[in-house]
């Protein structure tokens, strides 16, 4: 008789823990639109939730801090025409977030340090390009001011926002909408996913050259993502002929077949993946699911161990994920789940069970950190940087607000929208400051005034 071994692991014991009902963020109308993206990006300082909105595309941007229910008339971002379909912060400056929506265009906006104290419809940037409507944003990980869109016309844009003009366009790379584009760790390759049931690597800069390629990872017709893992590796999620659900992980060096493909149920939910390098673990959730998987991944066979999943009773509509300087060490939280329910947004830490209080180093290695490794030109010209990792021991405390450098002269061209002529919003700086300087001419005239007033009685006198 043969006693089955249980694998050793430290992220065996995770578990998924809810917040308090008066810590979740209730009253949203989160968006109804049935894009498969996740509708929510979260950093240390503010969460954003795609919302309904009437005449256009909005999303919420809330202080984490400002918990409980929402007030009607909070203020939103709505400078789009069409819904939004995707929102991500700047991994580089936590008061800059862009925004993708069907009105085929790319906005990139500035909050303010203490968060949005009405709405906001003047972005900093607006980037068009795209012939139909964009579902993917995302920036680069590791140069300043690079952002990444894809949509529904097939083609893929790398921005420049500092500019704004495109810095590089591949339009002939897919011939059908793509339904995923993530970054690898140091943003040297991209990773697609295409309707052709192909998913693609490649060096954006490289003129369109595909480097590798998986034919067909899944069998089924239903929407694939990829995700590049550590070792060069590539983590797939899809669908088999009978519709069951799967996961996969690829090899690159022998695209013939997978490392390992497993299945897990027969739900109709896209799944959607979420890996924390630092760990090796793998997040799966899905639109319509009511639980999160989480899986490790190791260097040798089955490569892919399933640990456990979080469930709950309430189908989410979408999430997003917490950045690992975002989090409570002290608590030896590993990752935070901000779940949109239909009407509220409810945070969901995921633990590691320890006795101890100390910090737990094996938990928390050296970890990205807010400063760029190159800027845009340096990326562009063939240059490529590992993230720059910074310590989590003693807590992360966010900096001051980071300058967002635009060139303006740039941005006045004819590719810039009527919605982004920076300075003129109410309550911008240069507004309040040609108030402020109407109102000192005007007591200066004033004081003219009752000067020859003055002299003009002394004369008849």
């Amino acid at each position: 008789m043969s006693r089955k071994v249980v694998r050793s692991s430290k992220f065996r014991h995770v578990y998924g823990q809810p917040v308090k009902a008066d810590q979740c963020y209730d009253d949203i109308r989160v968006s109804q639109m049935t894009w498969d993206g996740n509708f929510c990006s979260v950093n240390p300082k503010f969460l954003a939730i795609v919302v309904e909105a009437s005449g256009g595309g909005a999303f919420l941007v809330l202080p984490l801090s400002k918990t409980g229910r929402l007030d009607k008339a909070a203020p939103v971002v709505s400078g789009h025409t069409a819904p939004v379909l995707d929102v991500e912060w700047c991994p580089h400056n936590d008061h800059i977030i862009a925004s993708g929506s069907e009105d085929c265009s790319v906005m990139v906006w500035a909050v303010p340090e203490a968060g949005l104290v009405r709405s906001l419809s003047d972005p900093l940037v607006t980037l068009e390009g795209h012939s139909k409507r964009v579902g993917i944003v995302t920036w680069h990980p590791t140069a300043q001011n690079l952002l990444l869109s894809a949509g529904c016309d097939n083609a893929v844009t790398v921005w420049d926002v500092g500019v704004g003009q495109a810095a590089l366009s591949m339009d002939e790379m897919h011939p059908d909408a793509i339904y995923s584009a993530a970054w690898n760790q140091d943003g040297s390759l991209l990773c697609t996913a295409c309707r052709d049931k192909r998913v693609r690597v490649f060096d954006p800069r490289a003129g369109g050259a595909v480097a590798n390629e998986l034919p067909r990872p899944h069998e089924g017709s239903r929407p694939v993502r990829a995700i590049t893992v550590n070792d060069g590796k590539l983590f797939t999620t899809g669908f088999s002929r009978m519709s069951e659900r799967q996961v996969a992980l690829w090899d690159l060096r022998k695209p013939e077949e997978p490392l390992t493909l497993q299945e897990l149920d027969t739900s109709s939910g896209v799944l959607l993946p979420y890996y924390d390098p630092d760990t090796n673990v793998v997040y799966l959730t899905g639109k319509g699911d009511s639980s999160i998987r989480y899986f490790e991944l190791t260097g040798e066979a089955p490569f892919v161990h399933y640990l456990s999943m979080f469930t709950s009773k309430e189908s989410q509509r979408g999430g997003g994920w917490m950045p690992k300087r975002g989090l409570d060490v002290s608590k030896c939280e590993i990752a935070r789940f901000y779940k949109l329910h239909e009407r509220k947004c409810e945070p969901i830490a995921m633990t590691v069970p320890r006795k101890s209080d100390l910090f737990q180093e094996d938990l928390y290695p050296d970890t990205a950190g807010p400063d760029a490794a190159l800027t845009s030109q340096e990326w562009l010209s063939g240059k490529n940087a590992s993230p720059i990792l910074i310590s989590l021991k003693d807590g992360y405390t966010p900096q001051k607000t980071r300058e967002f450098k635009v060139n303006q002269t740039l941005l006045q061209g004819p590719k810039r929208s009527q919605h982004s002529h920076e300075g003129t919003a109410p309550g911008s700086p240069a507004l309040e400051q040609l108030s402020e300087d109407l109102k000192r001419l005007q007591a200066t005239v004033s004081e003219q005034e009752r000067r020859i007033s003055e002299l003009e009685q002394i004369v008849k006198k």
